[in-house]
């Protein structure tokens, strides 16, 4: 299942794999019932059969590979519903602690957010022109990026906007502020990843 979801080429063996993905799955659900009942040290596995299995069900609805009936792409729809049910789902404590955090760091930084983007990328001050013109950018950049399932920055591609837009007016740059942004979007990544891990480390600690 990952060679066909890697490389999208459906093969009989892919259809073999699916159906003893499926049938594995089945059996789980008929013995532990609900999802939460399955043993943490086999969760883990369950749910990435159950993600495989979506994603290559998608990905043949996607190519109309196999060939079968619309009733059967019907019921694999139906049942490819369900598996993302029980999967692609966010806690509703997540949905909040995020809206706090996002919240809160938006109170405590808005103006030196605001001041960067607006004073110290180019050594003008912004434009409605500019603005507009860096808000569409931005606008049709986290689009495209949505539409191909790229991750891209909201705050990146507006202030990769900005300063095209301070170059193209020939206003000049603060390279002083374009040095300090490249380097916190190199360091964001594995800054990130290392206050990620530290807090999922701690919170497993404190539930356990």
């Amino acid at each position: 299942m990952t060679d066909y979801i890697r490389t999208r080429e459906f093969t009989p063996n892919t259809l073999l794999a699916l159906r003893q993905l499926v049938n594995g799955i089945g059996d789980e659900i008929s013995i532990f019932k609900l999802l939460k009942n399955v043993p943490q040290d086999r969760i883990r596995n369950f749910r990435n059969d159950m993600y495989l299995v979506s994603e290559a069900l998608r990905l043949m609805q996607k190519s109309g590979q196999p060939q079968i009936s619309a009733a059967d792409w019907g019921v694999l729809r139906n049942y490819r519903r369900h598996v993302d049910n029980a999967t692609k789902f966010i806690p509703a404590w997540v949905k909040v602690a995020v809206a706090i955090a996002l919240g809160l760091g938006t109170m405590v930084g808005w103006k030196r957010i605001v001041v960067t983007v607006g004073e110290k990328i180019g050594k003008n001050h912004l434009t409605y022109a500019q603005g507009a013109a860096a808000e569409i950018t931005a606008m049709a950049t986290i689009g495209a990026a949505d539409a191909f399932g790229l991750p891209v920055s909201t705050t990146h591609v507006l202030s990769s906007g900005v300063a095209g837009t301070m170059a193209a007016n020939h206003s000049g740059l603060q390279w002083s502020t374009v040095r300090n942004l490249l380097m916190a979007w190199v360091l964001t990544l594995p800054a990130s990843i290392v206050l990620a891990a530290f807090l999922f480390w701690g919170f497993r600690r404190w539930a356990g």
